[in-house]
């Protein structure tokens, strides 16, 4: 999470061109949203399985992350992106509709929001779609959410592979139900349940491949630079790591100030 905005700091600063960032996940952790509750899950649960909870600087509900493809991109509000939210998260979805079309997949993005109130307050992400969001076969096949500034934006998003169906029963309790049978939920599933023999890391190329097409441009293979580390860094020092930041129980930024830039010097 701290890397994923010390990027976007870095870009909004004109230090970096847009980044598109694609990782993993060693062991299974929660993120929740930015101004989501720490109730909407079992905290009890998660301290006794191990498993870390950390609050995303973007919005939108709660995500056990585990066996998945997780991105982040980070853009300047210009050019292409200067459309705002919902603009910048249809060329987004226009990017993933490519890669998912280049594996083989059909899929489809939403374009009206969610209308079932019980669905609507459910705090598992991938319980239903909102608008921008693509399913497939009527299954939500990745989860994003954004932060904005106002000379920029961090998206973030998680395509699931498999989904650990006991571990997010233990993490979102009744809102798992065991079967869709009268439970008005549901249930999460991961690529794999659909493609059973899909390569994670073919898959990831063909992510590249599709950006390179829907936005006309050549992606340069990057690290972090020593600035953009050393942001995150400090991010995860004094936020990240704070239980006061994971409770919601912190208010600012003491690293950032009003605008989301951190002191220059």
């Amino acid at each position: 999470m701290a890397l994923d905005e010390a990027l976007c700091i870095s870009v909004r600063m004109g230090d970096s061109p847009a980044v598109l960032r694609l990782y993993t996940w060693e062991a299974a952790a929660v993120s929740l949203g930015a101004f989501q509750k720490t109730v909407d899950i079992d905290l009890e649960y998660c301290v006794k399985s191990n498993i870390p909870v950390v609050r995303r600087p973007t919005g939108g509900r709660a995500i056990l992350h585990g066996d998945e493809l997780t991105y982040s991109f980070s853009a300047r509000n210009e050019g292409i992106f200067s459309e705002g939210l919902m603009g910048s998260y249809r060329r987004l979805g226009a990017a993933f509709s490519r890669c998912f079309e280049l594996a083989g997949l059909a899929c489809a993005m939403k374009n009206e929001p969610e209308r079932d109130k019980k669905l609507a307050r459910n705090p598992l992400c991938f319980a239903s779609s909102s608008l921008g969001e693509i399913t497939s076969s009527g299954m939500k096949i990745i989860g994003s959410a954004q932060k904005r500034w106002r000379d920029g934006f961090l998206q973030q998003g998680s395509i699931p592979l498999t989904v650990d169906h006991e571990r997010l029963r233990g993490v979102f309790g009744k809102f798992v139900p065991a079967s869709n049978r009268h439970s008005g939920y549901p249930i999460p599933g991961g690529l794999r349940d659909m493609m059973p023999a899909l390569d994670a890391a073919l898959f990831k190329s063909r992510i590249i491949v599709a950006f390179e097409e829907t936005f006309s441009i050549t992606l340069a293979d990057s690290r972090p630079s020593p600035k953009e580390l050393e942001f995150a860094h400090q991010l995860m020092a004094v936020k990240y790591r704070d239980p006061l930041w994971t409770r919601g129980e912190k208010a600012g930024d003491p690293f950032c100030n009003s605008a989301g830039i951190p002191p220059q010097g």
